[in-house]
């Protein structure tokens, strides 16, 4: 087994679609070690994050943030995510305030 530290979003600003940002690779698992959003606009801003299996899509059943409100010049480091295991082909989406979170997330790729 091999470990492999790795940016799984690289910064980036957010979309107001639902949107995968980062797929595991299909043969390795993936932790969440680090997501942050940090709010580059002059308003409130908001963000909802789905960990979706491989064989679903993002809905309720596997949203794990609902509608965080991040305040102008504000990071939010989600502490619900830190320590997730995405399965092999899993992801994370997110929605939210289109053009004003800027996101990044960083972990471990497991194989």
């Amino acid at each position: 087994m091999s470990v492999t530290n790795k940016v799984l979003i690289p910064s980036k600003q957010m979309e107001a679609v639902q949107t995968t940002q980062y797929t595991a690779p299909t043969t390795s698992r993936a932790v969440i070690d680090m997501f942050t959003a940090t709010n580059t606009s002059g308003s409130i801003a908001t963000i909802s994050v789905n960990l979706v299996a491989v064989s679903d899509t993002a809905s309720t059943s596997n949203l794990i943030v609902d509608a965080v409100n991040i305040g102008v010049g504000e990071t939010y480091n989600f502490p619900e995510l830190v320590g997730h295991y995405l399965e092999a082909g899993g992801l994370i989406s997110t929605i939210g305030t289109a053009s004003a979170l800027t996101i990044r997330s960083s972990g471990r790729v497991i194989s």
